[in-house]
């Protein structure tokens, strides 16, 4: 009880100074250069905007795709836009274990030793080699929310959050740009031991 009641007091003081961030939870998905859409959706074809994402210009796509592994598939993984120079799965833990594969926790884009899979599409197949990671919780934010957080790019720190399952992230990395909205991404497997949905707030601690 005096844990929980010190732990509000902290939170209370740190919302005069600091703004509440959103959480943003990421289930499975995968990022897809344009040469790859075309193998897995036909050639000249253009990802189908289905559902707009927090972070400016990102979206989710209508299409879908089949990853398989080692040890199984899992079907309907989700397509996210715009297209980028590199492709890249990202997934959680548990569908490591359950493909068989052994992806690193990374930052995007940091795809040394990474996992392997294959992606099928309605009309043909990618193989990734080295491009599966489970994401590597983060905050996206403007220079403007990284001067108002007093923080850097690239700089970790601590987030908490409320709740009856409250808990505090470490190692989160700063990622700040002109085109970024505030948000916490974590996985799923990350929002369920804290209790978090999409929308919910956090605040940076320490």
């Amino acid at each position: 009880m005096i844990d929980t009641l010190l732990h509000e007091k902290i939170a209370a003081r740190l919302s005069h100074v600091a703004p509440a961030i959103p959480v943003g939870i990421s289930n499975r998905h995968v990022h897809l250069a344009q040469q790859d859409v075309e193998a897995l959706f036909g050639k000249g074809y253009v990802l189908t905007p289905f559902k707009p994402l927090h972070q400016p210009g990102q979206f989710a796509a209508k299409e879908c795709v089949t990853v398989v592994g080692p040890k199984g598939s899992l079907t309907h993984v989700r397509v996210l836009g715009p297209t980028r120079p590199v492709s890249q799965l990202e997934i959680s833990r548990a569908d490591c274990f359950a493909l068989g594969i052994q992806a690193p926790v990374r930052e995007s884009g940091q795809l040394e030793n990474a996992g392997s899979a294959l992606l099928i599409g309605p009309v043909g197949h990618v193989e990734l080699h080295s491009q599966v990671i489970c994401a590597w919780r983060h905050i996206h934010m403007s220079p403007q929310d990284a001067r108002q957080l007093n923080v850097t790019n690239g700089q970790k720190v601590s987030v908490r959050s409320n709740g009856e399952r409250q808990l505090t992230f470490d190692e989160v990395v700063v990622r700040v740009r002109e085109d970024f909205a505030l948000e916490f991404h974590i996985d799923t497997e990350e929002a369920n031991a804290a209790g978090l949905k999409n929308g919910a707030q956090v605040m940076l601690i320490g």
